[in-house]
């Protein structure tokens, strides 16, 4: 009999999220909607008048607080509901009609903006000294001036608000394609038994030792995405048609400049990180031949590179396990950031397994209550190290929240990866100093090199298809299945080299990352990792004081620039020397795993 998924009302309570702390009960919930809603007519009374006096700018911008404070508790409790099981007609569309209201509450507010760039500096000037409370939102005001060239008038606004709905189906279609829609097969297990494939068990399933198993898991997957390859290039292309639509009509260059002006990060830093990886692509064959030495395979195929390389070592930890884990490797940390993880593990701020129609991967949302956390936990040391990556966007969610004024709580995705990533470093330094023996050295470390190879060489990878494909749209080159699996096909080549063969389904695996729709998304693990890399090794050199620096840019939200929140922490993001550093230090694992190897 083929393993089938709990349903999610099999699924023990302790082991989920506590969306009662947002919500009670749905009914709770559908009176906050109706008052959310009434909300947009309060828009009327500020249209026009904004440059009236600092009073009135002050009022407004309060209120917007205050429904940004309401609109995340009725978004957070509605989008953890659904993704509980994606499947379920009831979340479906509460969380439809929560992002329904969000496009019609933008429109109802998008004359705020083109208001508030045409008011000259020395009114601003003169309204901070009339009301000094207006000066909490002058980095806020000065973003928005920022913007001037690329703001349009308050009726062309409005227009692209109400498209947002429409323009955001080729995301939501593929979300329900991949998550809900996407059946896969049933496999032999390799022990007499089997088992059915889905998004959770299937990187589980390429770790397995058995070769027959990872081919059969790897071929049956992409069986299905070879099914819907149209579709998905269709989705895929409608996605950057969509960006193309807003860089235009916005007045951006591209598509990458839209993205990475509006979250004040300069093209260099993208194009930085692709140059370097470039320049140490040898680091990355050494690996793969490495690899496909300790497999002792003639051929080393893509279904082979995950594989255990380390023979007689085998991790497994229960959920508890893992929590002691991480808990005890962040010691360096320090006790309040610790005492906060804590009641993230006691307060069922995480959803731990897998069950039918939950959304797959792992994510963390930064409530204003609390951070949540989605898991499919599988017990594997990559789910431990999953879970102190989670963790990390979670208690930065938690400082950005609680140490800053509301509107500067959403820190940007580049910083994100940063917290995250510094965890998992962390929980590697720990595990590889408390390890004497060799076989497990070498386990540990070949997991650090895998992390290097998905976050830094891989994510590069990503980055550089979506540039690709952005500049191949940009020029009026259609995005057929065929061009997107040859452009695929050629970047796996490049990154992975001559010793890895190129099996044909591998071209296929861009139409299953879901990233590639959140618009200029991926390069900022590369990055991140790189500056984790290097804030990881000061925290542990330097001590308290590299914490509180650190604390200090967990706390920062959106208080300045992220190069900025990054050179308080002591990394400067706008050079390639943290990505060139993490690169060496990939290096020094490889030369450590040969010689342990030899």
């Amino acid at each position: 009999m083929a393993e089938e998924l709990k349903k999610r009302s099999e699924v023990a309570k302790e082991t989920t999220w506590a969306t009662e702390d947002l919500y009670a009960s749905d009914e709770l919930w559908e009176e906050d909607f109706n008052k959310v809603q009434e909300m947009i007519g309060a828009a009327e009374k500020y249209r026009g008048h904004l440059a009236d006096s600092a009073e009135v700018l002050y009022s407004f911008l309060k209120e917007s607080d205050e429904q940004s404070i309401l609109f995340d508790s009725l978004f957070s409790y509605a989008a953890r509901k659904h993704d509980e099981d994606t499947a379920e007609p009831k979340y479906q569309a509460m969380r439809s009609r929560i992002l329904s209201f969000y496009t019609k509450f933008n429109t109802a507010y998008a004359f705020s903006e083109p208001e508030m760039v045409v008011i000259p500096e020395e009114t601003y000037l003169a309204f901070y000294e009339q009301k000094p409370e207006l000066r909490e939102y002058k980095r806020h005001i000065d973003r928005i001036l920022r913007m001037r060239p690329h703001t349009l008038s308050e009726r062309e606004e409005a227009l692209i608000a109400a498209a947002g709905e429409a323009l955001d189906l080729a995301s939501e279609t593929f979300s329900v394609l991949n998550d809900a829609d996407m059946k896969f097969p049933v496999i032999q297990d390799g022990e007499g038994g089997e088992i059915r494939i889905t998004h959770g068990n299937y990187a589980k399933l390429m770790e397995s030792k058995n070769r027959e198993v990872r081919k059969s898991a790897f071929e049956a997957m992409y069986s299905v995405y070879d099914q819907f390859k149209n579709t998905s290039a269709s989705l895929l292309y409608g996605q950057v048609k969509k960006q193309m639509f807003y860089a235009q009509q916005f007045h951006y260059h591209s598509n990458m400049e839209h993205a990475l002006f509006h979250n004040e990060i300069p093209i260099e830093v993208y194009k930085n990180l692709i140059s370097t990886v470039h320049a140490n692509m040898d680091k990355m064959y050494r690996y793969v031949a490495l690899r496909k030495k300790l497999l002792g395979v003639e051929e080393l195929h893509m279904y082979d590179v995950y594989a255990p390389i380390v023979s007689g070592v085998e991790m497994k930890f229960s959920f508890d396990e893992a929590k002691k884990l991480v808990y005890d490797a962040l010691s360096p940390m320090g006790e309040e950031y610790r005492a906060l993880l804590k009641e993230g593990f006691e307060n069922r701020w995480i959803d731990v397994y897998e069950n039918e129609g939950k959304r797959s991967g792992a994510y963390s949302s930064g409530a204003m209550i609390h951070p949540y956390v989605l898991l499919n936990y599988s017990g594997t040391l990559d789910s431990v190290f999953t879970l102190a990556h989670e963790i990390g966007h979670a208690l930065h969610s938690w400082y950005s929240n609680h140490k800053q004024p509301v509107v500067y709580t959403n820190y940007r995705i580049f910083v994100a990866e940063v917290a995250s990533t510094c965890n998992e470093a962390l929980l590697m330094h720990y595990l590889l100093e408390r390890t004497t023996d060799k076989k497990e050295r070498a386990y540990l470390i070949n997991h650090a090199l895998e992390e290097f190879k998905g976050t830094l060489y891989r994510q590069a990878m990503f980055a550089e298809f979506e540039m690709i494909i952005n500049e191949m749209a940009e020029r009026g080159e259609a995005l057929t299945a065929e061009v997107l699996s040859k452009t695929y096909h050629d970047l796996v080549a490049l990154y992975f080299g001559e010793n890895m063969v190129l099996d044909p389904q591998i071209d296929l695996e861009w139409s299953r990352i879901p990233h590639f729709y959140y618009n200029f998304y991926v390069y900022q693990y590369a990055t991140g990792y790189s500056a984790a890399t290097a804030l990881s090794a000061k925290i542990l050199a330097e001590g308290e004081s590299a914490v509180k620096d650190y604390i200090k840019f967990l706390s920062g939200g959106c208080s300045t620039d992220p190069i900025s929140l990054l050179k308080i922490a002591g990394v400067d993001m706008s050079t390639a020397e943290p990505i060139e550093q993490a690169l060496k230090v990939f290096e020094g694992y490889l030369d450590e795993m040969e010689k342990l190897t030899e």
